[in-house]
Formats: C-alpha cells, sequence, structure tokens
C-alpha cells in the first residue's frame, strides 16, 4: 500500500490486476472519458500497456471500502514534456497524474475529489513535488470541477493535444502549487 485516506487506499499495480484494466477499459461508459470507445483494451493491450513499460510511471490501483474501483499513475514530469507545458526554466518538482474509476457504480459520490486531494498530499509530503499538473481534456467538465476543488487551476490550452475518438481534442494544462 502506498497510502490510505479513510475508506481509500492506493496500492502498487500487480500482475493480477490486469483483468480489471481489461475490464475497465472496455466499458464504454469509461472509455467515452478515458482513451476513447473507439480505442477498447483486450489483455494484450494492457500488458503491453501497463506492464512492458519501465518509464518511471507509478502505476497503482485505486481501492474503496476494499473494493477496486480504479486507476491512478503519477511521475517526475520529464524536460520535453516541461518544455510543451512551458515550465523547463522552472526549478520545481513537477509531477503529473492521470486517474480513472473504473467502476461506474462508484461514480459521482465525492470519491475522485477524495482521490485527487489524498494523491496531492501524498506527492507534496512523501515526493516533495512543489507543483502537480494534468491535462484534461477541455469539454470533460465533471473531471476539471473535480481538480478545481482540488486546488488545481486552468494555465493553458494545449490546442489539439490528445487523439480521442478519431479527433485531436483541445485539453487544459492545470496545476497544483504547492
Amino acid at each position: 500500500m502506498l497510502f490510505q485516506n479513510g475508506k481509500l487506499i492506493v496500492r502498487e499495480l500487480e500482475i493480477e490486476d490486469n483483468l480489471l484494466l481489461v475490464k475497465w477499459l472496455s466499458d464504454p461508459r469509461v472509455l467515452e472519458f478515458y482513451e476513447g470507445r473507439d480505442n477498447p483494451f483486450d489483455i494484450e493491450q494492457v500488458n503491453k500497456t501497463f506492464y512492458e513499460r519501465e518509464n518511471g510511471l507509478a502505476r497503482c490501483i485505486v481501492e474503496f471500502e476494499n473494493v477496486e474501483i480504479g486507476y491512478i499513475q503519477f511521475y517526475l514530469v520529464d524536460e520535453e514534456e516541461r518544455k510543451v507545458y512551458g515550465y523547463d526554466e522552472v526549478p520545481d518538482v513537477i509531477y503529473g497524474m492521470d486517474q480513472f474509476i473504473g467502476e461506474t457504480e462508484y461514480w459521482n459520490r465525492g470519491i475522485g475529489t477524495l482521490l485527487v486531494k489524498s494523491t496531492l498530499e501524498f506527492l507534496v509530503e512523501e515526493k516533495q513535488a512543489n507543483r502537480v499538473v494534468m491535462d484534461p481534456q477541455t469539454w470533460n467538465e465533471r473531471a476539471l470541477r473535480c481538480y478545481e476543488k482540488c486546488g488545481f487551476k486552468k494555465v493553458k490550452l494545449l490546442p489539439k493535444r490528445e487523439l480521442h475518438e478519431g479527433e485531436y481534442r483541445d485539453c487544459w494544462l492545470i496545476e497544483y502549487v504547492k
């Protein structure tokens, strides 16, 4: 376990979690917001994407009340991404993060807000992060509301940043500053 906040636990991804990821990443309701409905994952794609890469990502499963409900990853922002975001001259320790709740019956219950706030606390206290950034798509208003509740602010528009369902979508660079 990496950290816990009440009924919420975040633990490192294990190989047997691949079936959970296939379940979540083949659900059109989840894919509408994460990866795209035109990109359902099978076991091979999950294994390649989540288990064959060693690129400094902390990949984790989210549990709530002892039920595995989602996924979160966080990482130090590298030099290339710092340039894209406009942080190439900023000396801060900057982490990026991405997450989703894969069990849709857990949506709209405040768990996403608890997850993001808890992860921010972990990154600031344990990883000495000065800033945490994300780049959600501009149309994902539910996610943006959650992130803003957690203290993220919109920094700049990233035009045509992410391919989603056959078209490049605009994203917001948002940041949390300690």
